[in-house]
């Protein structure tokens, strides 16, 4: 199965941005991926963490919903929609939802992310509580005969989450994310390869690269990585398409001449 991620600039048009998705999940599908993904907060890259709330939609309902499941019907495929805001039931806040469509444009899974991203250098400030509510619970799909489990950016610094979802195995772990320029230079890549070698499986991570329209930089660095950890595909910065192949051959020799996920002894 060919996948991809479509890293993206967002910006603070909400209908630029849907735009450029869709541009860019039609180059995949035309290049040959059965399974696209795009970045955390790819429809909405706000001046303003409040701005989040403007656009929030209903479960299951709303124009950025429609727009992503006529864009996996349309081209037959797997749509993963990095994340859109979705309604909280505390008042003022929303959930930083992943959510997933099939090649019917039917929804298949929603995530909502667990971890909440706060940090304070000095120089910049982030604190994700002001505005988000944070999930409670593991989400995997079945996609063509693969499990898929699904993680949020912040997520990625921590392994439980990934451990949790390795029951059973899954065959990719994907990661849409808005990592800020400081820590994706530090530990993006780092911590994916991780997961990868960890959990013996593929990850796909989808980045915002570059220099947003509301001052923020972010670190991109889309990739593919195989269950050896290694890098398959990466773009750097911009926008684009970043594929490689989710090869079951790959893991199974990976899994059979290192067996780790066998020789795990705690239950954490």
């Amino acid at each position: 199965m060919k996948i991809a991620a479509l890293q993206m600039v967002s910006t603070p048009d909400v209908a630029r941005n849907l735009a450029t998705a869709a541009r860019l999940v039609g180059e995949a599908a035309h290049a040959g991926a059965r399974l696209v993904a795009l970045p955390e907060y790819f429809c909405l890259m706000g001046r303003r963490d409040e701005d989040k709330l403007a656009i929030a939609e209903a479960d299951g309902q709303g124009p950025i919903q429609d727009a992503l499941s006529a864009l996996a019907r349309r081209h037959g495929l797997w749509l993963i929609g990095g994340t859109l805001p979705i309604r909280a039931a505390t008042p003022g806040r929303v959930r930083n939802a992943c959510c997933v469509w099939g090649p019917d444009g039917a929804r298949v899974a929603r995530y909502d992310k667990i971890h909440l991203f706060s940090f304070d250098n000095g120089r910049e400030a982030y604190d994700e509580a002001r505005v988000l509510e944070a999930g409670d619970t593991p989400v995997a799909f079945e996609a063509e005969g693969h499990r898929i489990g699904l993680s949020v950016c912040y997520d990625l610094r921590f392994p439980e989450l990934y451990r949790a979802l390795m029951t059973p195995p899954c065959d990719l772990l994907v990661v849409p994310a808005a990592f800020t320029y400081t820590t994706g230079q530090a530990h993006w890549e780092l911590l994916l390869r991780a997961r990868a070698v960890e959990n013996q499986c593929h990850v796909l991570a989808i980045g915002q690269g570059g220099l947003h329209e509301n001052g923020r930089r972010t670190w991109g660095h889309s990739m593919v990585i195989d269950p050896w950890g290694e890098v398959m595909a990466l773009q750097a910065e911009g926008e684009g398409v970043v594929a490689g192949e989710l090869s079951a051959p790959r893991r199974d020799a990976v899994r059979t001449q290192l067996p780790a996920l066998r020789h795990r002894t705690l239950d954490c």
